[in-house]
């Protein structure tokens, strides 16, 4: 049975880095969307880097017009090693989505962040 797990104070996560923290000795991802705070373990399933600590971004997606436009700022984080960028929310690896970074269920209750392992 999974059981909750403090990892922060909501005050200590920002929407422009996660905030990376130790549950159970996992290295954890914290992040703070629009909908709400996600949690991602901090390990890319490519090469095994540091996910979570490569930038917050969003990614370039293609028009009929042969330019290329700015979307989803703020989604997606690119891991630092090799700039393969994850779904936050979803984990799924934008290239191939059967590829994905392990999520974790969040839970926030009285200005504290907990994760569900």
């Amino acid at each position: 049975m999974a059981e909750l797990h403090f990892a922060c104070d909501v005050s200590e996560v920002t929407p422009d880095a996660a905030k990376i923290v130790r549950v159970k000795n996992l290295s954890v991802g914290i992040f703070k969307l629009s909908d709400g705070f996600h949690a991602l373990l901090n390990i890319c399933p490519h090469r095994g880097a540091a996910l979570c600590e490569g930038p917050i971004c969003g990614t370039t997606r293609a028009t009929d017009d042969r330019e290329f436009h700015y979307d989803r700022a703020g989604e997606l984080v690119r891991c630092a090693w090799h700039g393969w960028e994850f779904e936050i929310r979803t984990g799924e690896f934008l290239v191939e989505p059967n590829i994905k970074a392990r999520t974790l269920p969040v839970t926030v209750e009285d200005d504290k962040v907990f994760v569900r392992l």
